[in-house]
This record gives structure tokens, C-alpha cells and sequence, in this order.
């Protein structure tokens, strides 16, 4: 039984996350019912991460098991095709041997959070940023986003419903850049809990505002306590951007 490696990006606005839900339209179940149109197969799509409603994706990893071996060029072809007109795409397809799994064989997950900062709002990226009026100060932001970085306890930017079996975790990357009106925060480590980018990215987006200094940033994680976090940045900025395999 082959195993399809694939690579894939998607709007993350129509769905209500990854993870197939029923009677609500996910990532998961529209690639799963596009395996079975193709091949008439009942299957599960394995993700490496669960992107919330409304989060998009530049290159998330799944995989998917079928009793035939189909060449991997025709597996992504035929699934485009069956995919349209929704804006999920498989940019690459191969074949993988088990054990490798998406999820469980993954070593880093990279995130980008993108914000909008102007006074005018977005037209044509409406849903695809997170719109701040307000001026932020990305270098600020940057320096302050330093001290999250290693071995920490992440309860303070880890969301309630958070299923993870403990919330130690270790932050490899963070930086901040600004490219003309755009700010964009780059996250990478091996895992993360449910809504910490985009609960790190809120409360990083408070230095920027003049709102939090450095110090507060970094005694909101040292307390461990999720009343300590700032605004929760919104879903739309946010993009899984790769995921790293040994």
C-alpha cells in the first residue's frame, strides 16, 4: 500500500480549520472527498499541523495511504483537478515509505504571522493580514520578541481548549521584519501549542503599539498565566509556511 507525501497550500477563509468536521467544510474533508472522486477510495488525510478556521497555508505536509500504485505526478494532477474551483492546491506529490507519517515524523513547523499596518484598510489582501491602523514599531517588536525564544512553559499564550499534553515547548525562531507597510513575524519550532503564534503574535503587537515594553512581554511568559496574555491576534494573518523532516 503506497504512501503519498503531499505538499499542498489553501485559502484558509472558506473553511472552518483543517481538521474534517461534519456538515462543516474543512481542509481534511475536501482532500479526502477529492481521493475518493479520483479513485474511489475511502480514505484519512494525515496533516502535520491543524490550522484554525480561517488560517492559511503556503506548504503544509500530509500524506494518505491508497491500495494502488498510482505515480505520484498523477495523484497531484488528478486531485487539482478534482479540488477545483476551491483554492486548495497540491503543489508537489511523491512517494514516502512508512514509518514516515506527516504529523508524528515532523521536526520543526514554520509560521508566518502577516500584518497590515496603515490606516486604510486591505482590498486586495482582505482576510489574508490582520489590519492594525495604528503605527507599530517592528524593531521594538523584534527585540522584544528575543525573549521568548528556548525551553520555556508557554501557558501564557496557550489557548484554554489547548489539548497538548504539557505546555513546555521550545521557541528556535521569532523575528520580526517590515517591508513597507507590511510587518511580518516569522516563527519556527518543533511543535506548538493550540494558538500561541497567534497569542505571542497579539501580545508582541502590544510592544509595537507602545502598550508593553520588552520586560512585560517577557513577565507575561515567565507567570505562566493565560490571564497574563495580551489581544489574541486574529486568524486571517496567519500562514503555516513548511514543516521540517529529518
Amino acid at each position: 500500500m503506497p504512501r503519498y507525501r503531499l505538499t499542498i497550500e489553501y485559502d484558509g477563509r472558506p473553511y472552518h480549520g483543517f481538521q474534517a468536521q461534519a456538515a462543516l467544510a474543512s481542509v481534511q474533508g475536501s482532500l479526502e472527498r477529492a481521493v475518493e472522486g479520483f479513485c474511489g477510495e475511502t480514505v484519512r488525510v494525515h496533516g502535520a499541523g491543524r490550522t484554525d478556521a480561517g488560517v492559511h497555508a503556503t506548504a503544509q505536509v500530509v500524506h494518505v495511504d491508497l491500495r494502488r500504485d498510482w505515480p505520484a505526478a498523477t495523484v497531484r494532477n488528478a486531485l487539482n483537478a478534482l479540488l477545483r474551483p476551491q483554492p486548495i492546491v497540491v503543489l508537489a506529490a511523491e512517494i514516502a515509505e512508512p514509518p514516515w507519517h506527516a504529523r508524528f515524523s515532523a521536526t520543526e513547523r514554520r509560521y508566518a504571522y502577516r500584518i497590515l499596518n496603515r490606516v486604510s484598510p486591505p482590498a486586495l489582501e482582505q482576510g489574508k493580514v490582520w489590519h492594525v491602523k495604528k503605527p507599530l514599531d517592528a524593531e521594538a517588536m523584534h527585540a522584544a520578541a528575543q525573549g521568548l525564544l528556548g525551553h520555556h512553559d508557554f501557558t501564557t499564550f496557550r489557548d484554554m481548549a489547548c489539548q497538548a499534553n504539557s505546555p513546555v515547548k521550545t521557541l528556535d525562531v521569532a523575528v520580526v521584519s517590515q517591508q513597507g507597510e507590511i510587518i511580518t513575524l516569522v516563527f519556527r519550532a518543533r511543535s506548538f501549542l493550540h494558538r500561541q503564534v497567534r497569542s505571542m503574535t497579539g501580545s508582541i503587537a502590544e510592544v509595537g503599539l507602545g502598550r508593553w515594553t520588552a520586560g512585560d512581554l517577557k513577565a507575561a511568559l515567565d507567570a505562566a498565566d493565560r490571564r497574563r496574555c495580551g489581544p489574541v491576534a486574529p486568524a486571517e494573518g496567519l500562514y503555516l509556511t513548511g514543516v521540517g523532516y529529518d
